[in-house]
């Protein structure tokens, strides 16, 4: 995986918040029948006329069970198809019209996703994904090894961070994009041998990798002593379809070195898997309490704890204005469920759920299905989640980050140690 180094300034965390933030309650493949003339239909309400051509090119319909009403949108597409006086790609003319359908329904949230576009979104909330193991930046024309995953093909080949990378599979990419050369890393089957050359302490080293399936970290752990009480620190940069079980194995080591209170980070992170967000507020929370609440054509309906987990040592949860989604949910829920505190700047403030199906040609669709609320039924959608402590990020930790510079950690320490 590559990406570049993040800049450490103030326009950060603007940057951070015009991403589109998710909860993901469920992923399907493909569409049945029914599925598809509801869509259908919908091109008729909302006007997206060449949104017909997603039923009749997949064939989840026939020309004997196509509905009446449909009969003309099916017309239309063997009419671009066989009269319009240039070529048509029928690829993107359906991608088109899936994308014109969803964005008709004016929902930042519900939107079309291309295949490429849809291999980087798993790849992000699955938590894993084929490649090597280490991120990649580029700097002063260089491809620089940014950081290597613990147990990874290429923590296993020796490849270190610092690393310069000078070709890779016999191919020189000192002169190649970062997009270029994640490709080489990434594209291919898994378990296939990569020859690396890299320069490290002015001297060139050839290493062999083995491409495979690395899991991506998203939960981070540290103990930090103040008042003689050892606190607990966990980040999440993300509600990933593994992060619960990254989660619960860092609490345990926590737990195990007899943390006395706990401080759960997750600012910048915008969202994930409603799934992975319940099971991690399970393990705080018993059945008997309200996790949040989901509004469908309002109706309301509560969702409890699903364990028999509890803890009753003192949290607090560190937001800011990326945090957002299902990280809004567990500040929410830790707040008015388990009697915690919030420290930082008002959330996100978004409140929807979305459902994802993926297509056959490998893009992918999103759209809204649920509201959410917090255990006592408020919305936070365009609001946030409002913190109990209101602290900002100042200017020296802007632009040189650290734990004794972060107001924010500082705060939440000296809240939950006083």
């Amino acid at each position: 995986m590559a990406r570049k180094k993040k800049i450490q300034n103030k326009e950060l965390e603007e940057e951070e918040t015009s991403n589109v933030r998710e909860v993901i309650i469920e992923k399907k493949s493909g569409f049945n029948t029914i599925e598809v003339v509801i869509i259908m239909l919908i091109a008729i309400l909302f006007g997206g006329l060449l949104g017909s051509v997603l039923t009749y090119t997949r064939g989840a319909l026939s020309s004997k069970n196509v509905p009446a009403e449909l009969e003309e949108l099916v017309s239309t597409y063997h009419t671009i198809l066989d009269n319009y006086y240039d070529k048509v790609d029928k690829k993107e003319l359906l991608d088109s019209a899936i994308k014109g359908m969803v964005d008709h329904l004016d929902d930042p949230y519900s939107n079309f996703m291309d295949e490429e576009s849809s291999d980087a979104f798993n790849e992000t909330v699955n938590g894993e994904y084929t490649g090597i193991g280490a991120e990649v930046t580029v700097q002063d024309g260089k491809a620089i090894i940014y950081s290597v995953f613990e147990n990874s093909p290429a923590s296993k080949a020796g490849l270190k961070k610092g690393d310069i990378l000078l070709e890779i599979s016999s191919k020189d990419v000192t002169k190649k994009t970062l997009s270029e050369i994640t490709d080489l890393l990434k594209n291919g089957k898994s378990n296939k041998k990569i020859k690396v050359k890299v320069e490290r302490d002015s001297k060139s080293i050839d290493l062999e990798l083995y491409r495979g399936v690395v899991e991506l970290p998203s939960v981070s752990s540290k103990i930090i002593e103040r008042n003689h009480k050892k606190v607990g620190v966990l980040t999440v940069s993300i509600f990933a379809a593994n992060t619960y079980s990254q989660f619960k194995n860092k609490l345990l080591e926590l737990e195990d070195k007899k943390i006395d209170s706990l401080i759960i980070d997750v600012r910048g992170n915008p969202g994930g898997h409603l799934n992975q967000v319940t099971k991690v507020l399970s393990l705080f929370l018993n059945k008997k309490k309200v996790l949040y609440q989901i509004e469908n054509k309002g109706k309301r309906e509560k969702v409890y704890a699903s364990t028999k987990d509890s803890r009753s040592y003192d949290i607090v949860v560190l937001t800011n204005r990326s945090s957002a989604s299902a990280s809004e949910i567990l500040a929410a829920a830790i707040k008015e469920s388990y009697g915690g505190r919030t420290v930082g700047v008002t959330t996100y403030g978004k409140g929807t759920v979305q459902k994802a199906f993926s297509l056959e040609s490998g893009a992918s669709i999103k759209y809204t299905t649920e509201k959410w609320l917090t255990p006592k039924g408020h919305s936070i959608d365009k609001k946030g989640v409002s913190p109990d402590y209101s602290v900002e990020l100042t200017e020296e930790y802007l632009n040189n980050p650290g734990d004794d510079k972060d107001t924010q950690l500082q705060t939440a320490l000296d809240v939950i140690t006083k």
